[in-house]
Order: C-alpha cells, then sequence, then structure tokens
C-alpha cells in the first residue's frame, strides 16, 4: 500500500531584524513573507534556525563577534508561517546570557513551538525531535560548531558537533525512527564550499545512520551532493536577515528544502531572495532562477571533486590568513594591523611562538587543557 509522504521544510537562518523586526512590531506578517508564504504551507512540519534570542534582556555574555537579539513579538512571524519547530544549535541564541535563553525558550512554548539542540543538559540539548505521523517516525538531531554554545554558568547549552557523541545519537535515533534528519548550523562565513574537513564530517554522519544531513549558518549558499542515496546539503544560506549593508549580495540569496518522506526520501530546493530593497523574502524571478540554477550547479560540481574542493578551500584561506595572522598577535587593532600590512611594524608573535600555538591547537592532548584554561574566561 502506497503511503502519504511526509513533507518537511527546512530553512536557513532566521534572525528577525531591523526592518523586519518593525514589520513584526506592526503586525505586518505578511511583508515579512510576501509570496513565499505559500513554501510553508500544506506541509506537515516547517522547521526555521532561530538565529537570535527573542528577549528585552540587557546583559550579554562574553564571547568575540556582534550581538543579536530581537523584540520578543518577532514571535509571531514564525506563527504566522506556521513553523511549529524551532531549531537553537548556534552561536547566537546565547548572546544574551541566561535570561535571554530562558525568554526564548518559554516564548516558544507559549506559542506552541517545540525546540531543539538547546537544553539545560547536554543530554537535553542532545535528544531528538520525534515526528510521528502517516505510518512514520521521523527524527530530528540539531549539531553546531563549538562557537560560544553555552551560558558561562552552564545553566543552558547548545548541543555541539562531536563525532562521536555524533555517531551514538545518530544510531540511537536510528533504532527509534524509520528516518533521521541532522540539521547542523557550521562552517566558514562567507565561504561558499564546505572545508574538506566539513565534507568529510557530513558524509562520515550519513555513514552513521543519517538520511539527510543539511548545514546553515554561513550566510551564503552552497552546493549539495547525493551521498550513497543520501542528500546532503552544505548550505541554505539565509533565510530571514535583514542586513541594510548587504543589500543586493550573496547574503540576501537562499534556499530552503522541502524534504518528501515515504518509502523513499526525495527533496525539492526552493530558491529565494530576502532583504534588498524590499524587506522580506521572495521567490524568484525565472531569469533569476536560472542564475541560482547555474551558481548551485557549479557549487555541486566543485563539491563533488575532492581535489578542486582543497583547491579552492586553500585559496579561501589565503584570504583570511592576515585576519587569523592578526587575531593571534598579542596585540590587535586596525592601526597595528595596517602598520603590519606595509611592514612598517614587525609581527610581535615570534616563528618560535607561532609553532608552541600550533602544537598547543594540532596536539588533542595539549588542546584539551588549552581549552579549559580559555574557558576560565568566559
Amino acid at each position: 500500500m502506497k503511503t502519504t509522504s511526509i513533507n518537511i521544510l527546512i530553512t536557513g537562518d532566521f534572525a528577525p531584524l531591523n526592518r523586519v523586526e518593525e514589520f513584526c512590531l506592526n503586525g505586518n506578517f505578511k511583508s515579512v513573507f510576501n509570496d513565499f508564504y505559500e513554501v510553508f504551507e500544506n506541509n506537515d512540519l516547517n522547521v526555521v534556525d532561530l538565529e537570535c534570542p527573542l528577549t528585552h534582556a540587557k546583559t550579554t555574555r562574553p564571547k568575540t563577534g556582534p550581538y543579536q537579539k530581537a523584540h520578543p513579538d518577532t514571535i509571531g512571524a514564525l506563527k504566522y508561517a506556521g513553523v511549529s519547530l524551532a531549531v537553537m544549535a548556534n552561536n547566537h541564541i546565547m548572546d544574551y546570557d541566561n535570561q535571554g535563553v530562558k525568554d526564548t525558550l518559554d516564548l516558544c512554548k507559549q506559542n506552541g513551538i517545540a525546540t531543539l539542540g538547546i537544553g539545560s543538559s547536554s543530554g537535553e540539548a542532545a535528544k531528538p525531535f520525534s515526528l510521528e505521523t502517516k505510518g512514520k517516525r521521523i527524527g530530528i538531531l540539531n549539531f553546531a560548531d563549538n562557537e560560544f554554545l553555552s551560558t558561562p554558568d552552564g545553566s543552558y547549552t547548545c548541543n555541539p558537533i562531536d563525532p562521536i557523541n555524533g555517531h551514538y545519537d545518530i544510531v540511537k535515533a536510528k533504532k527509534e525512527h524509520d528516518y533521521v534528519v541532522v540539521i547542523i548550523h557550521a562552517g566558514n562565513e562567507f565561504y561558499r564550499l564546505p572545508s574538506p574537513r566539513t565534507k568529510q564530517l557530513y558524509r562520515f554522519l550519513a555513514d552513521q545512520g543519517a538520511d539527510a544531513v543539511i548545514s546553515h549558518h554561513t550566510h551564503v549558499f552552497s552546493g549539495y551532493e547525493i551521498y550513497k542515496g543520501k542528500p546532503i546539503f552544505y548550505g541554505l544560506g539565509n533565510f530571514v536577515y535583514d542586513w541594510p549593508g548587504k543589500i543586493n549580495s550573496d547574503w540576501n540569496r537562499g534556499y530552503v528544502v522541502r524534504l518528501s518522506i515515504s518509502d523513499k526520501l526525495d527533496f525539492e530546493i526552493i530558491p529565494l531572495k530576502q532583504g534588498n530593497e524590499k524587506p522580506g523574502v521572495f521567490k524568484l524571478a525565472e531569469s533569476e532562477k536560472v542564475t541560482f540554477d547555474k551558481d548551485l550547479e557549479e557549487l555541486s560540481r566543485i563539491i563533488s571533486n575532492d581535489e578542486e574542493l582543497e583547491v579552492e578551500f586553500q585559496k579561501y584561506c589565503q584570504s583570511v590568513f592576515p585576519m587569523y595572522d592578526a587575531f593571534i598577535e598579542p596585540f590587535f587593532g586596525r592601526y597595528i594591523v595596517a602598520l603590519q600590512k606595509r611592514g612598517w611594524l614587525p609581527k610581535l608573535l615570534s616563528r618560535q611562538k607561532r609553532l608552541f600555538h600550533l602544537n598547543l591547537n594540532r596536539c588533542q592532548s595539549h588542546r584539551d587543557v588549552l581549552l579549559r584554561l580559555l574557558k576560565k574566561y568566559e
């Protein structure tokens, strides 16, 4: 007997900031989703990566990088679109410390939106979400790069990527579900391809039993591959992430994935544009789809070729080496970096010291101690 397909829609980063936040505060949710709203209709589950806390909290946690939050009333946008699962293993959900997390979790619960990849313990954060419908049981797991994933006092934590724990979690989930979907928040920001390590990791997760692996975080979309019959999407790009300084850039292009599950798993890629002159998310015009398809095909082609993927990653590394080099210098700042680039100020970190840093980071045993030392400063 042929079963009816289970449709699961999965989006990239949702951060209801700036103009989108204003829409939400005015109750104008239609202008957030526009013609893309119909993509959310008639699915069995709509899943969104909630990229920032929805809170009035003012106390931030110690970290590097920007802090982000949105007004609690922006939860109405998720309700309007019929979102019933928010994945939260990401690098911004902890920005406003315990209160920001608590406010967001309470808000989701009050509005009937389940959460995943976060909890008051590592076990809770690793627990899968289960969807049981139409004679099938679907399990969803959520992991993230370990980038400020917990509050300093440990009250809340997200689920970090760990190949060993990931293996056990997927194997266990597979025993309890017909299909397992892994959603990951990871990658190098603004780089449109996975690193060779990332490709190896995602394939490993598929080998452990994941039937689909879907990634976001990099703010630009990447390609995909079918590995042993299982789709791996290496980057969805942003979904709703209004940032005026990024208008008409790769930041504003992305796609969502609709999984269709019956006796097998199929998928549909639905491209989008967001946050340009008109805020909100929209479908692409036919001419824009042609460009999108060409870009997606080219990215996927590079991913399929290990040698070419390594070459492209090396190019990316060369482009960001100056930034990373500046990070490890004893003193850091715009003017110091400018003087060093011009050769007017020598590097302050000696070659021997750089070798020492290499050894501390590359050797797993040294790295275990180093991480515990540096964690004291959170």
